[in-house]
This record gives C-alpha cells, sequence and structure tokens, in this order.
C-alpha cells in the first residue's frame, strides 16, 4: 500500500505541476486522466466536467483515438452511470457495466467496456467532474482497494482542478483588463486620427475647385492620417489574443478549429498533435494565426481534397505543419495569398516560415519556433 501511495503522490504531483505551468484547465484534466490510467492499470480512462445544460463542459479521454472520438459523435449526455453519478455524488464500481441497470447506451461506435470504476471529484457538496476507468488490465477487474486509491487520487485531483481554474478566471480578468485597454487605445489613437482625416477631407472637398493646390495638400494630408491609423489598427488588432487560447491552450484550439473546417467543408481536414511543451503566449498567437491563413488558402483556394494540419515539438522547437494536395502554385504568382503576413507573424515570434509548392503537386506550409 506504500507503494501505491508513492505512486499517488507521484501522479498528484504531475497535475499540480500542470497547473504551475500555467497550463489550461482541459491540459490539467488530461494530466489527471493519463495518471489514474496508469495508476490503476485500466484499458480506458476518461474524466467528465459537468455543464448547467444537460451535458459536459469537458471531456477528455485516454484509450480512444481521435478517429474513434469522431465517429462516437459530440461530447456525452449527462445520461446513464455518469448521470447517476453526478446527481448521487457515490463511486460506483462494477463487474460489467452494461449488465447494470442503470446503464443505457453507447453510441455506435463507442469501444465495448465491461468492468467500471467511477469516483467523484468533489470541493465540498460540489461535484466538480467524474473520472472513471474501464476495463482493467490485470485480470478480475477493480477491486476495492483500487476504489479506495482512486477515491484518494480524486481527492488530491479536486485540488489540482480547482487551482486551475482560479489561474484560468485570473487569465480572463487580466484578458479583460487587456482588452479595456486596447479599447482606449483605440478611442485615444485611431478615433482621434480618424476625426483629423474626415476634417482634412471636408477641407480638401471645400477647396477643391477655387484653391486646387491647397487641396492637393490637404488630400496628401488625408492619406498619411489615413496611413497612420491603419498602422496603428493593425499595431492593437495583433496584440488581441483570441478568447480560446487562454481558455483551451494552442493544440485544442487549433484541434476544434480544423474540426469545424472539416465539417464545413467537402475537404478532408486532419490534425494531428504530438505532446507540446507550456508555450509563450505571443507564440501561441502567431501560430494559430499562420495555421489559420494556411487553411484558409487550402480551402478557398487550392481545390484540395485532403489537407493536413500537425503540430509537433522536435529539437527544442515548435513545428506546425499545414500540407494540401492543391493545385499548388508558382512562388512568383503567390501575391493575394496573405504569404507576407505569415511570414512577418512568424518572424514577430523569431519563427522561419517556409513554404514548397509548384503547380499540380500541393502546397505544405511550415513554421519552426524555438520555444
Amino acid at each position: 500500500m506504500r507503494a501505491d501511495r508513492d505512486e499517488i503522490l507521484q501522479a498528484v504531483s504531475s497535475a499540480v505541476l500542470a497547473v504551475t505551468r500555467h497550463l489550461s484547465v482541459r491540459e490539467v484534466l488530461q494530466v489527471i486522466v493519463r495518471s489514474a490510467q496508469r495508476l490503476l492499470d485500466a484499458r480506458y480512462a476518461a474524466l467528465g466536467v459537468p455543464d448547467d445544460d444537460g451535458s459536459f463542459a469537458e471531456f477528455v479521454a485516454e484509450g480512444i483515438t481521435d478517429k474513434q472520438w469522431d465517429a462516437i459523435g459530440p461530447l456525452p449526455r449527462q445520461h446513464g452511470m455518469l448521470g447517476v453519478m453526478l446527481r448521487e455524488g457515490a463511486p460506483a464500481r462494477l463487474p460489467d457495466i452494461r449488465k447494470d441497470p442503470r446503464f443505457e447506451y453507447w453510441p455506435k461506435a463507442h469501444p465495448v467496456m465491461k468492468d467500471f470504476l467511477g469516483v467523484p471529484i468533489r470541493d465540498g457538496e460540489e461535484v466538480l467532474g467524474i473520472i472513471f476507468l474501464a476495463n482493467k488490465r490485470t485480470p478480475g477487474g477493480f477491486t476495492q482497494e483500487d476504489q479506495d486509491l482512486l477515491t484518494l487520487f480524486a481527492a488530491h485531483a479536486a485540488i489540482a482542478l480547482t487551482n486551475a481554474r482560479l489561474y484560468e478566471r485570473g487569465r480572463e480578468l487580466a484578458m479583460l483588463e487587456e482588452r479595456n485597454r486596447v479599447a482606449r487605445e483605440l478611442h485615444d489613437a485611431v478615433t482621434q486620427k480618424l476625426f483629423s482625416l474626415r476634417l482634412s477631407a471636408q477641407a480638401a472637398g471645400a477647396m477643391l475647385e477655387q484653391a486646387p493646390d491647397k487641396a492637393a495638400v490637404e488630400l496628401e494630408r488625408v492619406q498619411r492620417l489615413a496611413g497612420e491609423a491603419l498602422s496603428e489598427l493593425r499595431a492593437v488588432i495583433v496584440e488581441l489574443r483570441p478568447a480560446e487560447l487562454d481558455r483551451h491552450g494552442l493544440s485544442e484550439t487549433l484541434r476544434k478549429h480544423v474540426r469545424l473546417l472539416d465539417r464545413l467543408h467537402p475537404s478532408v481536414v486532419a490534425f494531428e498533435c504530438a505532446e507540446l511543451p507550456p508555450l509563450d503566449s505571443a507564440v501561441e498567437v502567431a501560430v494559430l494565426r499562420v495555421a489559420q491563413e494556411a487553411l484558409h488558402n487550402a480551402l478557398r483556394h487550392s481545390g484540395a481534397t485532403h489537407v493536413l494540419v500537425r503540430l509537433s515539438y522536435e529539437d527544442g522547437k515548435l513545428v506546425l505543419i499545414v500540407r494540401d494536395d492543391g493545385s499548388g502554385f508558382e512562388q512568383a504568382e503567390s501575391r493575394g495569398l496573405g504569404l507576407v503576413s505569415m511570414r512577418d507573424r512568424a518572424e514577430s515570434v523569431g519563427g522561419v516560415m517556409t513554404v514548397e509548392s509548384s503547380p499540380g503537386r500541393g502546397t505544405t506550409v511550415r513554421v519552426e519556433v524555438g520555444v
């Protein structure tokens, strides 16, 4: 039992460290699930955080591939055994979940699960979520000792999850303050420029017939003011950090974006991601924007049938690849594809972007950023 408790402490330590590394709530959930799966030698492990609409705000799992998830469909509702555990807040240990009268059904593509162990993650009277395991690899199913271990682990996981939520809430407040600052900058800088621009345009219009030379001077002033306003507006917009990044982090935000595009377009859009280290905020924004622009090009201009987005960590660098099998293009004919702004974004965080393309052979955009 001493060894088991040491394992628990190590597993909990991983979850707590995930918070101190400034990972999102979802990433902390993934650390908890992965730790519980290893701790009790289960083939499947999952953790669901309920929302107020009868479904789950977050649901992460180990043992199920992305392809299986896509086939299973939307996040589960709070029905069957999950709903019972949320309402009652009590552990459940079953030799075969399918034979329990509280079990209802699984989606068609759901893997077959037999022995089941579920434990609520509680903060006082509130059930923060449910962690459950299925199909213990060791013969005989889950034991009372397994239940005791998972209950102890869940008590400590509640601390990690609560801390992650508090940290994320702090980030949201900081983001709100930052957006208020941006709004003030927009009002103070850009609005004044636009007001001056309007006055200069009116003056030029009034002088156009009677004093064309003075009108030309005013029009030059209009052009200069418009350019300054545009530059300041761009600078402010670049500073805005997408809200999804603060909630989910780069990998999950991009995964959700890819899934949405896959549903909206006839092309098959796939996403692959290896485990990533903690990333700087500016790097996340820049890489996300480059990926979005590259996806836009692939889906709107290339005629691709397959598009792959891949994030990985190689030799101390974050690597983004967006590859399509579309029509490709000559490098000299790349105007209008946003490649310059994409390259500028990559270089703004010390990264390098390369583009490989030729007619009929598709396009590969690759970004490498040292992290």
